[in-house]
This record gives C-alpha cells, sequence and structure tokens, in this order.
C-alpha cells in the first residue's frame, strides 16, 4: 500500500511567508514539497475542470484509473504507518490513503474542512466508503480552514443542541444528514410540480407584498411600502384565485410568512408553501383527490433521493390509491369515547387530537394519512365553501401525515354576492378587496385549492423532531440570523 504523495498550494502559489520548512498559520502548518523530487505523476496546481473532476459517487466506475476528486477534509485518522484521509464533496466520501512522510506531515496538519484536490489512482476496498480508495496522492490545498470547525461533522450525527446547530448554520449544513435533507426536501418540491403538470396545472409566481390578506389582517408582518401600510404575504391564496379565469389549474412553490406566536416544534414564521388551485371541482372531495396526486409524486420523489448512508433507518410511506378520512365532528366524538376526555364542540385539532387519529388511522387503515373533513365554519377563512347540507361545517379537510397537519385544503366560494355576504358576516370591509372580487364578477366556476407546508411534509418524512432542523436558515420568534 506504499504511496507517493505530492502537495501543492493552489495555482502554485504559496503564501509569501512560506519557507522550506514550512508556513505557519492559525494553529496550521502546511509545507510545499518539490513536485520533481516526489510526484511519479504530476499534476497541475490549478483546480481541475468540471470535465476532469470526479464526483466522490462515481469512484466505483473509474477503479484502477488515475482520478481527480476536489473537496473538503471531512476526517483523518492516523495509524503508524499511515493516514486515511475522508475527503467529501456533494455527492459523498472518499476515502485516500497517505503513506508518504512529507505529504502525511502536511495533511495531518490541515484543520478539518481545509478544502483539498486529490489525484491518484482508484482502488477497491471493500473497508472504503463506497468500497473504492484512492492510492498514490498528489494533494493541493485549494483554501486551507483557519481552524476546525465549531461542530464535528465527521460524525453520524452533530450531537449538538439545535440552538448551536443553527447558529453555526453555515457549517453545519455541511454535514451529510443535514445536506440529505435538503435533497430530499429539493426532490419533493420537484415531485410536487412534476404531478401537478401532468395534471395541466400551470406554475405561477405571485406577489409577496401585498395590501390585502386573505385572513383579513390576523397574523400578518406589516411593513411600510412607500408610506402606505403593506404586509408580507401569508399565502397566495387571492391570486390563486384569480388565476383560475385565466388557467383553470395553477400552482406555486414559494415563501409564506405567519406572524404567528409561537415557538413549537411544528410552527416557522417562514416556510415553503405548497399552494396548488383548480377550476370545476365537484366539492372538496375532487381537491382532495389531487391533494393525493400531488403527495404520491412527492413520496415517490423523496424515495428516489438515496438516503441510506445517512438515514439508515428510514422508512418512507407508501400512499394509498384512496386515502382514508373522517369527518370533524365524528373524530371529536373517537377521542372523546377513547381518551375520556370531552372534546365535542372544540373549534380545532389539537396537536395531541392529530396524534391520536395518526395513530387510530394506522390502527385502523394501515395509513399514515388520513384526511380530516368538514371542519366548523367559523374556523376556516371567508373564502370556504360551506357544507349545503350542514351549513355549520365547511367543504374543507385537512391532511394528517403520521399524525401531524401537512396540507389544509378545501372548496371555495365562487359567486360575488355570496363573497358579499361572507365578508360582511365577519366585519370585513369588502372595500379591501376590489381587485379580487373583480374576478367573481365576471363569471368563477366552482373551484378549490390546497396548500402544503414543504418543511412539516419533510420532517415526517425524515423523522425528524424540530421542522427548523428541515429549513437552512429558520426564522421564528426568537431568530433572524443568520
Amino acid at each position: 500500500m506504499s504511496a507517493v504523495g505530492e502537495l501543492r498550494w493552489h495555482h502554485e502559489t504559496p503564501p509569501s511567508s512560506a519557507k522550506r520548512s514550512g508556513v505557519s498559520g492559525p494553529s496550521v502548518e502546511v509545507t510545499t514539497v518539490s513536485p520533481a523530487s516526489l510526484s511519479p505523476t504530476p499534476v497541475s496546481s490549478a483546480s481541475p475542470s468540471a470535465a476532469s473532476r470526479v464526483w466522490t459517487s462515481d469512484l466505483a466506475r473509474h477503479a484502477g484509473e488515475q482520478i481527480t476528486v476536489s473537496g473538503w477534509l471531512h476526517h483523518r485518522r492516523s495509524l503508524k504507518a499511515v493516514c486515511f484521509l475522508i475527503v467529501r464533496d456533494a455527492s459523498g466520501l472518499a476515502q485516500v490513503v497517505v503513506d508518504d512522510l512529507e505529504t502525511r506531515a502536511v495533511v495531518e496538519s490541515l484543520p478539518h474542512e481545509s478544502v483539498v484536490t486529490i489525484t491518484g489512482r482508484a482502488v477497491a476496498s471493500a473497508q472504503a466508503p463506497g468500497g473504492i480508495e484512492i492510492h498514490r496522492p498528489a494533494v493541493t490545498v485549494v483554501s486551507a480552514a483557519l481552524d476546525d470547525p465549531p461542530v464535528e461533522l465527521f460524525r453520524p450525527e452533530l450531537g449538538v443542541q439545535l440552538p448551536t446547530m443553527l447558529d453555526a448554520a453555515a457549517v453545519s449544513l455541511r454535514h451529510p444528514r443535514r445536506a440529505a435533507v435538503q435533497r430530499l426536501s429539493a426532490a419533493a418540491v420537484e415531485g410536487f410540480r412534476s404531478a401537478l403538470r401532468a395534471e395541466h396545472f400551470v406554475e405561477i409566481a405571485t406577489p409577496k407584498i401585498i395590501g390585502t390578506t386573505p385572513e383579513g389582517g390576523a397574523n400578518v408582518f406589516e411593513l411600510d411600502y412607500f408610506g402606505k401600510p403593506a404586509y408580507l404575504a401569508q399565502s397566495p391564496q387571492l391570486y390563486k384565485q384569480m388565476m383560475i379565469g385565466a388557467l383553470e389549474r395553477v400552482f406555486e412553490t414559494a415563501p409564506a410568512f405567519r406572524a404567528e406566536p409561537h415557538a413549537t416544534s411544528r410552527h416557522l414564521s417562514q416556510f415553503v408553501s405548497l399552494d396548488a388551485e383548480m377550476a370545476f371541482v365537484e366539492d372538496h372531495r375532487t381537491v382532495m383527490s389531487m391533494t393525493t396526486v400531488a403527495v404520491s409524486g412527492m413520496v415517490a420523489a423523496a424515495r428516489a433521493v438515496e438516503l441510506e448512508r445517512t438515514y439508515p433507518d428510514l422508512a418512507i410511506p407508501d400512499v394509498p390509491d384512496v386515502i382514508p378520512d373522517i369527518h370533524f365532528a365524528d373524530a371529536l366524538d373517537l377521542i372523546s369515547e377513547a381518551t375520556g376526555e370531552d372534546v365535542r364542540g372544540e373549534p380545532d385539532l389539537a396537536p395531541a387530537h392529530e396524534r391520536w387519529l395518526g395513530d387510530w388511522a394506522r390502527r385502523e387503515f394501515g395509513s399514515d394519512w388520513l384526511y380530516v373533513t368538514g371542519y366548523p365554519m367559523a374556523k376556516r377563512p371567508f373564502y370556504t365553501h360551506p357544507d349545503r347540507a350542514r351549513p355549520q361545517w365547511s367543504n374543507s379537510f385537512d391532511l394528517l401525515f403520521r399524525g401531524l397537519e401537512i396540507v389544509t385544503g378545501g372548496q371555495r366560494l365562487h359567486r360575488y354576492d355570496d363573497y358579499l355576504t361572507a365578508l360582511a358576516a365577519r366585519g370585513i370591509d369588502s372595500a379591501g378587496f376590489d381587485g379580487y372580487l373583480l374576478a367573481f364578477r365576471h363569471g368563477m366556476p366552482p373551484h378549490g385549492g390546497f396548500a402544503l407546508g414543504l418543511e412539516r411534509f419533510v420532517a415526517q418524512v425524515a423523522g425528524i423532531a424540530n421542522v427548523r432542523e428541515t429549513t437552512l436558515f429558520p426564522r421564528d420568534m426568537q431568530r433572524l440570523t443568520p
């Protein structure tokens, strides 16, 4: 396993303080080594081109070849006769075997997370990540870290408190588990898009600075808009409905903002909302069927992301063709009878009740998914269509995933006069909604839609207890940085 190594500074220019004996820096000493004297295969000091660089996940396809990888010094393990480096790129990890003494002296002084380029021979090894390791390495220091990171990225789990993880997000997001969550999130969004595009939906982009809110002014962030009051959008709801008259089926993936004073593990002040709206529905059940299509696409896309290495116990759920459902009033009866806690007459489900219903759905139907339908009209926004047979209940629904509400949706009102009545009943001045109501003055079909919270979906898929761990730089009551 003998190897000849070489160390280079990026662009072949060491710092001005470099000497033959080494370069001193904060907690690191890097030695430059003559390539002519050590390397049988000279390598350019410049970073490899995108065409020549090999991703670590592709190394197995290059066994026996001379290859180049670039990445971060993830971990280092020094034994008496050899030093093993683990280099991390966005696709995975590569093991590098260093037994040349001069090169070893240098790499053993580099802090973790230093950026390096390694050129060497890819050799099959059952003990190495991906079954391959790099021998006879030539090392280029692209960018030496000043010191070790504030969190230990090489451990299977970060093992730090949530505030520490979030304060150090610029580094902690490099951890393979946290990076995998972002890949899962991206895949889920793409699955949502693909599923709806296949159903003739068109993606739209709506304003996030607005003058009127769908909820009539509750729980919004107010700002000064050139001397006039404005708000950060809680949702694209009004715009989605207006676009029904133009495109019939629309969706959006965008941030939403809620000024809700919650400090729970399931709430964020800014989150990603996956919204859809569709024309010509029979009632809310038409929307529920389309919601099932969307979450099925998201789950299929999530399953395609290779998470076994970072989440070995991950169990991505199946989505049944028909998700079971229960009416809100019946759900309260069930909970009251089973728990002895009389919740009949409650306007909404508490988190504990959602969890109970999630367990019940698994027992009764073998399903991780459950629709709860017919929430009280008093709990739903003004644009919600009532149940014609029982007008105190709404044609709306929530979708629970493993006992957590991740989707809210329903049928909307579609007649102009009904909107005037609904707004007046809630004491909301219709004058502030003139632009929105214009659509209903000029013909709107029965329609409905839904909104899905991406962070909650990802947390439930990955088994993450706090939604703050699923977003890059979370915003909540206390956190505005980083």
